[in-house]
């Protein structure tokens, strides 16, 4: 059964701005590895974030490192949760789609119940 969904969409050069505008801001949203890639990537993984949490449906603030987004081998992109996310989503699979082209980076996630 579908327990949610969440989409974002992000605007590159606007989240570029943000990221130098704001001191901080990158270690704040991504863990070490994912403030490794460029800047499409990183938008598209907050984007991601973003989208996860309107899937989750929560009024709290959700800790940013507890949500970071990966290659498998294939790839494709998936979740890595941990702490206060990874009690939420208790064993549900999540379900993540990225994209990033003229500008603007998108995340599509479903939560389905098992």
């Amino acid at each position: 059964m579908i327990e949610g969904v969440g989409i974002d969409v992000v605007d590159i050069q606007r989240f570029a701005d943000s990221l130098e505008r704001t001191p901080n801001l990158k270690e704040r949203l991504f863990t070490t590895t994912e403030a490794a890639l460029p800047i499409s990537s990183l938008a598209a993984r907050f984007a991601a974030k973003e989208a996860l949490a309107k899937a989750l449906s929560t009024n709290k603030g959700l800790p940013w490192h507890d949500a970071e987004v990966i290659n498998l081998e294939s790839g494709k992109p998936a979740f890595l949760f941990r702490g206060v996310i990874a009690d939420l989503i208790d064993g549900s699979s999540v379900h993540l789609s990225l994209s990033h082209d003229a500008g603007i980076a998108s995340a599509v996630v479903i939560i389905e119940r098992n």
